[in-house]
């Protein structure tokens, strides 16, 4: 079996505004310099404690947790308002469709983002059973650690050299390099392509419409 691994923002759903936003709350309300919005973008994909303490610069684990717990309930205060801010990008339902119904492919989700935010946007956009596995900082360590990828793996059974990750970040193509798989980097997330293919892609693609047949090229070489 082929498993395909997606990240989720920037790569699946447009997030970008929402967390840029809620980035410059969260360190605003704590007396801090809000991170620009060039900032924010940088750190997308990591957990959320873990981007923290890169928009910080410092080792300060307690004030990033803090900042991470902050910023959770800012986002869950928003989730009425922020309706329609959460779209996927152009093409990813079809593509998602087109994957699932191969009979020899499983799909899989690697993020950031907390398992309660993955159920609740798959939900919402009636994809969640496209995903058999669904791999979070709940219960792995934060890109670009290998662990997601390791235990999807080991979840549905599929070999390293069967296996790719598609995602906007460096994060996510360091991540596959270091589980062993293939990787695809997308053009339309938040890290410059030249960055993704520096890090290890194996293909970069400038829209979904490409993805099946970048996936087919290099689980088939």
């Amino acid at each position: 079996m082929k498993l395909v691994m997606f990240d989720m923002d920037g790569t699946l759903i447009d997030t970008e505004a929402l967390i840029s936003e809620h980035m410059a709350t969260t360190f605003a309300g704590a007396g801090l310099r809000p991170p620009t919005p060039a900032e924010a973008r940088r750190v997308i994909g990591l957990s959320l404690p873990k981007a923290m303490a890169r928009l910080l610069g410092t080792d300060d684990t307690a004030l990033a947790e803090k900042l991470a717990e902050d910023y959770r309930g800012h986002y869950r205060a928003s989730l009425v308002a922020a309706e329609g801010r959460e779209g996927l990008f152009p093409g990813a339902r079809e593509a998602l469709n087109l994957l699932r119904s191969r009979a020899d492919t499983l799909l899989g989700i690697a993020t950031g983002k907390g398992l309660n935010g993955v159920h609740r946007l798959t939900q919402l956009h009636g994809i969640a059973d496209h995903f058999v596995t669904l791999q979070t900082p709940d219960h792995n360590p934060s890109k670009p650690h290998p662990g997601m990828m390791l235990r999807a793996m080991a979840e549905t059974g599929a070999d390293a050299r069967d296996t790719v990750i598609i995602g906007d970040t460096t994060f996510d193509i360091e991540m596959g390099k270091a589980a062993g798989t293939r990787a695809i980097g997308v053009t339309w997330g938040y890290h410059h392509p030249d960055e993704l293919r520096a890090a290890g892609a194996d293909r970069i693609v400038e829209t979904y419409a490409d993805l099946p047949a970048a996936i087919d090229s290099i689980l088939e070489s």
